[in-house]
């Protein structure tokens, strides 16, 4: 057997590994498993560093200035993962305010080039072709713009610099704004192509997961916004998180129906994080429901989908750590 590492092409949304371990670090602390918390936060930070130096070391054993074909909309909506996974980490770390700017700028940077590729990707392409090819990690982009909000209110919180709701809310319409835009792809695809009912893909889940993701910058634009916006604010974070929830039970009776009949969907694939990063987000959403409705059940059913969430995790990870060397030993 011989290591090819010629051979090694990570996808492009490979940093949902990233995202799914952060958030749940920042569930785990809202429930004060600190230790738990902790152990994921390294564990994310060290994912995002090896991931990135594996891109980069990619690039350079094949000669390529990009690993892959930026110009497929499908590509560069996925790599929004990148931006989400620097989103949700230095969300984490917000208190370390110097972390915390490092990680945003390159977030926010990444952020504006991919919306402006995947917008001149998708606008030279037609709508029926945009909508045959469209999928539940198409709204990454929602996810990865709704992170970047939660970063700029836990900064204007810890910094003082309330001027960053001027970009933080407007932002969160543009979330809002894409995440109807590709739900309404996703949901014409369904109808047109009377979708196979054993087609099921794990990314689905990212449907609920981005709804979740905007309940909680919802939540924290909340916190701090002038008394004329907070009642609106508070009413579209209640319709987001309860539209979330609606989401859950369809998604699990899909699921479970495709897995009966089709028990081989439960080979490991990367894709399956994309189902760990929505049940720890909506964790995370739930919690903050709970605490800004002060519903304490609400913090049960926050507590039900983190371990939930952390179950699935220890799944996939052993799954992926045992899919390894297939993937590099020939």
């Amino acid at each position: 057997m011989r290591l090819r590492f010629s051979d090694i092409e990570p996808a492009p949304d490979v940093f949902a590994a990233v995202m799914a371990t952060g958030i749940l670090s920042i569930a785990a602390r809202n429930h004060q498993y600190t230790w738990i918390s902790q152990i994921l936060d390294a564990l994310a930070m060290l994912a995002l560093l090896v991931l990135v130096a594996l891109v980069i070391t990619t690039a350079a054993v094949k000669r390529r200035i990009a690993v892959w074909d930026v110009s497929d909309p499908d590509v560069t909506l996925r790599l929004f993962t990148f931006v989400a996974a620097c989103a949700v980490l230095g969300s984490r770390l917000a208190s370390q305010v110097v972390v915390a700017h490092v990680l945003g700028a390159i977030a926010l940077s990444v952020w504006l080039v991919l919306i402006l590729t995947t917008a001149r990707n998708m606008s030279a392409r037609p709508w029926p072709a945009l909508r045959d090819r469209s999928h539940g990690a198409w709204e990454l982009a929602s996810v990865a713009t709704s992170g970047l909000v939660i970063m700029m209110v836990l900064l204007a919180y810890y910094t003082g610099h309330r001027w960053w709701l001027v970009v933080a809310v407007p932002l969160w319409a543009v979330a809002l704004c894409i995440y109807g835009l590709m739900t309404a792809l996703i949901l014409w695809r369904a109808v047109a192509e009377r979708k196979d009912r054993d087609g099921f893909e794990p990314d689905t889940w990212i449907l609920m997961g981005a709804l979740a993701i905007a309940t909680l910058a919802g939540d924290y634009i909340h916190l701090l916004a002038p008394h004329w916006l907070a009642g609106t604010v508070r009413e579209i974070t209640q319709v987001t998180w309860l539209v979330a929830t609606l989401w859950i039970p369809p998604l699990i009776s899909f699921g479970l129906r495709t897995i009966s009949r089709r028990p081989t969907v439960l080979q490991f694939a990367g894709v399956w994080w994309a189902m760990v990063f929505p049940l720890g987000m909506y964790s995370a959403a739930t919690y903050a429901m709970a605490v800004e409705l002060n519903v304490h059940a609400l913090q049960t059913v926050s507590l039900v989908f983190f371990w939930n969430a952390l179950a699935v995790w220890l799944i996939v990870v052993v799954a992926g750590l045992l899919h390894v060397p297939r993937v590099l030993v020939r």
